[in-house]
């Protein structure tokens, strides 16, 4: 197997390029979809007329679509209403979209997940319904929470290969346009990207755990 094109410079800065790519959509999709997530998932929690029954919707609706889908309806649908976003702005949305339906639903198990009792206590102490929840629940279910969103947030990071479909220059398009060009290193180039996901996933999780160790120390 040929591995040389780890020495090509120009090789390395296509792959380079796409890995800086894939890492700002994913970077800006996690935390657009944890801030819309938090707000869906406490608006489904509480139980507010309305916007709870319009939070659920949303979820119920957008978790049951498959992200390739809003990946491309995003894209044309912009265009066609006439707004020219850049593609990684568009797959920015698309993927928010997405993934802020499901950790709305991460965020609502974790608040459900905090003992009612404690929740009675608090208000029997003096403290209002959102002053319960934002001291009393909110910090609780998050540290809960943790394991459930890292594992989101890296399946986020990976899925953002599907991009390719509407060829957003990510690490798998780049490497596409190696591999098409130099036909022998077709596998190698994919043990490599293979190699680069695992890494920042690994680390991703790796970190997580780290994490969960100091919040429950």
């Amino acid at each position: 197997m040929d591995f040389s094109f780890l020495t090509r410079a120009d090789i390395m800065k296509t792959l380079l390029d796409g890995l800086l790519v894939t890492l700002e959509v994913a970077l800006f999709s996690i935390l657009f979809s944890f801030i819309c997530g938090i707000v869906l998932g406490t608006l489904r929690y509480t139980k507010i007329p309305v916007l709870s029954h319009l939070a659920a919707l949303y979820i119920e609706t957008v978790r049951n679509l498959p992200l390739l889908l809003i990946i491309f309806f995003g894209f044309f649908a912009f265009k066609e209403w006439g707004w020219e976003l850049p593609i990684t702005i568009s797959v920015i949305i698309s993927m928010t979209i997405f993934t802020s339906a499901l950790v709305g639903e991460i965020v609502r198990g974790g608040l459900n997940s905090v003992d009612k009792g404690q929740i009675e206590a608090a208000r029997a102490s003096g403290l209002t319904y959102v002053q319960t929840l934002w001291h009393i629940v909110l910090p609780q279910a998050l540290r809960r929470m943790i394991p459930p969103m890292v594992s989101q947030f890296v399946s986020l990071l990976k899925d953002t290969s599907l991009a390719v479909a509407i060829s957003l220059p990510e690490l798998m398009h780049n490497a596409q346009i190696v591999y098409s060009r130099y036909y022998n290193m077709t596998v190698p180039l994919l043990i490599f990207v293979s190699l680069v996901y695992f890494v920042i996933n690994y680390s991703l999780s790796q970190a997580s755990r780290q994490l969960e160790k100091k919040l429950a120390g």
